[in-house]
């Protein structure tokens, strides 16, 4: 049965040790120390102990002597290939000399510490280097983020947007497991990352898009792997998992995943530990997991196609994003929110919508929902064409609903004309009217009571 380590505190729980030294007092010293703090922690006698606990996992952290017996650990850094040149080094010496030092710290040397040393020396200098790293990664993660040009804010005042907002603020500092569901373009990717935004979750939001990943490579990936553990595997490697220490990891498309992937996975939630392939161990993660999919995966497990106990795991808490065609009424803020974020971006001149520009685009259905819209702004802005000539290019745009009026009306019944035909353009939903309109529900209700001398609630 393989060990399971406990999870990092306060540190993640990615963070491994390797302690290369041939004093036997001076590793169980430095490993009882480091054990209290990190999930990982191995010792070494030599380097060619190291090396065979390298092959077999992956040390983010070597505190290593510079003099080993047969090869120094000066020699042993300078040896090691590029690959592994991910891990940090903190040598160690009981000779101050200043030519060893320099030589260290050009052989890559995070730091250099001379013994005996006070423990807390140690202890500040392994904290230097594991928040170094820990920043890259967040670096790393923030400029795919903004390169994407990622917004972290949610679009939308209807009823049905207004409740999704509501449970995210409710679920967001939580660490259970969520799934999105939604068709494409709805916003799922968003919405996880205005979970793990307000989740106050220190480590990085990681997306995986479970669907554009080879099936043979998705365990590595998701997972790590070990050195030699399949064919080009050459060095071991961290997972997406261990990537999203202390954040959130976002499994898009989970529908796609091939059923023994979801097999894995499960255990992975359950056990809340993840095995590298090719390795025996396991470690202890700290990672919040959310899942989307566009697919009702409720039928996909009556299909035999989705694992029952999976969706049951995965679906403890679900949040359902409506598309497009079911909030018109967002439609008039996405079109300004787009049009003023895509214009900045292109610089060029944003587009001036009209009112009926803007109904036009509230009874198209958008079959790609949020993303099909984002597209239509940003080739209308590109093409640089007024709104009205731009409607030829899209003909499946119903015709706006027509409130011509005799030239004879007095003003109240022109009035009521066209208020009673935003109404039925938006299948008598009058809160979404009166947007619209510019005016308050009350107005609207006292309106239509004036007119009708009904219920003001009689139509909702």
């Amino acid at each position: 049965m393989s060990q399971i380590d406990p999870p990092l505190k306060p540190l993640p729980s990615a963070v491994s040790v390797l302690i290369v030294d041939d004093e036997p007092g001076m590793r169980s010293f430095l490993s009882k120390a480091l054990a209290k703090k990190f999930a990982l922690v191995e010792t070494a006698a030599s380097i060619e102990e190291a090396e065979q606990l390298r092959s077999r996992c992956h040390f983010d952290l070597l505190i290593v002597d510079i003099r080993l017996p047969g090869r120094s650990g000066i020699e042993w850094r300078e040896a090691l290939d590029d690959q592994e040149r991910r891990s940090d080094i903190i040598f160690m010496t009981g000779y101050a000399d200043m030519d060893v030092a320099i030589q260290a710290l050009r052989a890559g040397a995070s730091d250099f510490i001379l013994k005996p040393f006070h423990l807390d020396q140690m202890m500040q200098s392994v904290d230097r280097c594991i928040e170094r790293r820990l920043l890259k990664r967040e670096n790393l993660m923030l400029r795919r983020e903004v390169s994407a040009g990622y917004s972290s804010s949610i679009i939308g005042n209807s009823d049905a947007m207004k409740e999704v907002k509501r449970i995210i603020e409710r679920v967001a500092p939580t660490n259970s497991v969520i799934l999105i569901e939604g068709e494409s373009g709805t916003g799922k990717e968003l919405v996880a990352r205005q979970l793990h935004l307000l989740s106050g979750r220190q480590g990085p939001f990681v997306p995986v898009n479970c669907g554009a990943i080879a099936p043979e490579l998705l365990e590595s990936e998701l997972f790590g792997h070990t050195a030699g553990s399949f064919t080009g595997a050459k060095g071991n490697r961290e997972g997406l998992f261990s990537f999203a220490s202390g954040g959130t990891i976002f499994l898009d498309e989970i529908g796609e995943m091939p059923l023994k992937m979801q097999t894995s996975l499960l255990r992975v939630l359950e056990q809340k530990s993840i095995r590298p392939v090719g390795s025996e161990k396991e470690v202890a993660i700290d990672v919040r997991v959310i899942a989307a999919t566009n697919r009702k995966l409720a039928e996909e497990v009556e299909a035999g196609e989705f694992r029952r106990d999976l969706f049951y795991r995965l679906n403890v808490l679900n949040i359902v994003i409506p598309p497009l065609r079911n909030r018109p009424e967002d439609v008039v803020e996405l079109t300004h929110h787009f049009t003023r974020q895509l214009g900045a971006e292109l610089g060029v001149r944003e587009v001036v919508w009209s009112h009926e520009d803007l109904l036009k685009l509230q009874q198209y259905s958008w079959p790609g929902n949020i993303r099909e819209l984002r597209n239509m702004i940003e080739r209308c802005l590109l093409l640089g064409k007024p709104p009205a000539e731009y409607w030829k290019d899209l003909p499946k745009i119903e015709q706006p609903v027509q409130t011509g009026y005799p030239l004879d009306w007095p003003l109240k019944d022109v009035e009521r004309d066209h208020v009673t035909a935003v109404v039925d353009a938006h299948g008598g939903n009058k809160s979404a009217a009166a947007r619209i309109l510019g005016v308050s529900r009350k107005t609207l209700d006292r309106k239509y009571k004036e007119w009708f001398d009904t219920d003001p609630d009689a139509e909702d």
